[in-house]
This record gives C-alpha cells, sequence and structure tokens, in this order.
C-alpha cells in the first residue's frame, strides 16, 4: 500500500498540473455545452410536446417538422458529428482544437437530446391535471408554465443530470481531434504514449464526476419532488 501511495504521490507531482488542467478543460465542456442546450433545447421539447396530435395546441406540420429535426440530429453519432461540423465549429470559435472548439459540436448535438428528454417527460403528465387547469379558464401559456413545468420539474432535474452525463462521455470522444479535456490527456498519453497509468488516472476521475452528477441530480430532485414530501 505504502509503495502504492508513493508511486501515486510522484504521478500526481509530475502530471498534476496537466491533469488539474483537465479537469478545469472538461467542467467548461460539459457544463457550458448543458447549459446552452438547455436555453435552446427547452422551448423546442416544449413545442414538440405542445403541437402534439394530443397536445394542447395541435399543429400537425409543425410537431412533424420538429420531430424530424431532433430524429436527425439524434441519429447522427458524435464522434461523426464532431468531424462534420468542423467548418461550423471554425467560424463560431476561431478554432478547431481546444475545448472552446469542442462545446460547439458539444451543443449542436446535445440539443436535441435534451429536446426529446423535455418532449417526453412533459408528456407524462397527468393529462387530468391539464383538463382541470383548461376548466378553471387557463390559457396555453398558463397550461404549460404553471402547470405542466412544475408538475415534471423532478424528472425534469434527473433529466438533466441524465444529459450532463451524457456530455461527459462526449467530451472524452472530443479528446481525439485535440478537443482537450481529460479524454485529451487520456489519448496523447494514455493511448499514444502507452502510460497506462495517466489513462487509469483519467478513467477514475470521468467515474468520479459521473457519480457526482448523478448523485447530485438523484438529490435535488428527490428535494424538489411535492409527491414525495406527501409521502412522508
Amino acid at each position: 500500500m505504502n509503495e502504492i501511495l508513493e508511486y501515486l504521490k510522484v504521478l500526481l507531482e509530475e502530471n498534476g498540473p496537466m491533469i488539474a488542467k483537465g479537469i478545469l478543460d472538461t467542467l467548461y465542456m460539459t457544463f457550458t455545452a448543458t447549459a446552452i442546450s438547455y436555453i435552446l433545447g427547452l422551448p423546442i421539447g416544449i413545442l414538440a410536446e405542445v403541437t402534439r396530435k394530443d397536445g394542447i395546441h395541435p399543429l400537425a406540420v409543425l410537431n412533424r417538422n420538429l420531430g424530424l429535426i431532433i430524429n436527425i440530429g439524434r441519429s447522427i453519432p458524435f464522434i461523426i458529428l464532431l468531424v462534420a461540423v468542423m467548418p461550423i465549429t471554425r467560424i463560431v470559435a476561431g478554432t478547431t482544437i481546444g475545448p472552446k472548439a469542442a462545446t460547439v459540436p458539444l451543443i449542436i448535438a446535445a440539443t436535441p437530446f435534451v429536446a426529446r428528454l423535455v418532449e417526453n417527460t412533459l408528456h407524462d403528465v397527468d393529462s387530468g391535471v391539464i383538463e382541470a387547469a383548461r376548466a378553471m379558464g387557463a390559457n396555453d401559456l398558463q397550461i404549460i408554465f404553471k402547470v405542466m413545468l412544475p408538475e415534471s420539474l423532478p424528472t425534469l432535474i434527473s433529466g438533466a443530470s441524465l444529459a450532463t452525463i451524457t456530455l461527459v462521455g462526449y467530451t472524452a470522444m472530443a479528446g481525439i481531434v485535440g478537443g482537450g479535456g481529460l479524454g485529451d490527456i487520456a489519448m496523447r498519453f494514455g493511448y499514444y504514449r502507452y502510460q497506462s497509468d495517466i489513462m487509469i488516472v483519467t478513467i477514475v476521475l470521468l467515474v468520479i464526476f459521473v457519480q457526482a452528477i448523478q448523485n447530485i441530480g438523484h438529490m435535488v430532485s428527490k428535494k424538489i419532488d411535492k409527491r414525495g414530501k406527501g409521502e412522508n
């Protein structure tokens, strides 16, 4: 055990700054992409649910087009999307290398995923609650913001943690093309230079990130779930 601890100490002394930067870059890419993808994906998901055939404001043509866009966006593997949108990345970020550049395809990949999560979550809201609000004279916007979103908030929080975890995995893939972060470190040192110890460290850190995000999402969701409080 002492030998292992000594080895880890030497490893961190030699590679600590690089690993610390990888952690910060991964956090930057993950949470920036999550925030922006929710800003874009949340209204798309709401619109997709509202305009369903059985939604509160059916619009078949709009719903069909939104569904097509979401499905196409979700169908493209991220590693392919990463390369395909490089011209857009260069225009937006001014470069195709580094965390800032990697954030662009991350947002493009996550937005349709978030939209579908939001749509499915809102679809699970009890139709009786919506009908009751309609009977009391609520309009479409009031139903969306005072009934559907509050009722589905715990599940939306859980979905946000799932989307964030997915993006952690995507940031690792971005390292293949020099996107920065822990994935980039794993590729450059763990794979190309055969430094298995660096690879193991990055894997452990990514697992810790995923578990932390999952636990935080679960705790927040449980805390704001009114139904759970009622049972207690």
